[in-house]
């Protein structure tokens, strides 16, 4: 059997893991790397043999959170629908995201922006967010969407309903992701009122 390199038992995806929930529970700057080391069982020195400093183990977990969502908006089918096609694509692959990625979206959704690096990721989640609203904001021209409301804050409004996922959602409850991205699908474009029979 290949022997793992580097120290036994961890390896740095399972370093950044620990981390990342140890980041959601107590928050960056009140997590320590002795914490970590605690939470792993294995002094600090072994955690800096798979990354350099805990901002590292930030900046892994948020790259992974956004590239994970730049991918949704340059996926084909983001791209080559028609427009209400590529909302409705964008808004499943989202939900497809923050489940999947839930740990590393959460934490990238509770960021302040009190460093370089966060403020980076933020600019980040804000283009990704403009994006959308030009979809939306497209859809609504081609008619797809009322033409009443503000894309902006019909985006707003939508992805709130979106990232509030990570505060309820859990992986071994009850709701499958398709089952959540239906709902969120026909509430958005749908609405909540009954039509009539």
């Amino acid at each position: 059997m290949p022997q793992r390199r580097g120290r036994p038992g961890y390896d740095q995806e399972q370093v950044i893991a620990a981390a990342v929930d140890l980041f959601n529970r107590h928050g960056y700057d009140a997590t320590s790397m002795g914490m970590l080391a605690e939470r792993l069982g294995i002094s600090k020195s072994a955690i800096y043999h798979h990354v350099p400093g805990k901002e590292q183990l930030l900046e892994h977990a948020l790259d992974r959170a956004l590239l994970e969502l730049e991918g949704v908006l340059t996926h084909p089918a983001a791209q080559e629908r028609s427009v209400d096609q590529r909302l409705e694509y964008v808004l499943r692959a989202t939900v497809g995201v923050l489940i999947d990625e839930l740990p590393n979206v959460t934490l990238l959704l509770r960021l302040r922006g009190n460093t370089p690096l966060e403020r980076r990721a933020l600019d980040r989640r804000r283009a990704f967010d403009h994006e959308v609203a030009a979809l939306v904001e497209a859809s609504a021209e081609a008619g797809a969407l009322r033409g009443d409301l503000q894309p902006r804050v019909v985006t707003r409004l939508v992805f709130g309903m979106i990232n509030s996922i990570i505060e309820w959602y859990r992986p071994d409850g009850p709701l499958r992701r398709e089952e959540i991205a239906d709902s969120v699908v026909a509430i958005a474009f749908d609405g909540l009122r009954s039509r009539p029979a």
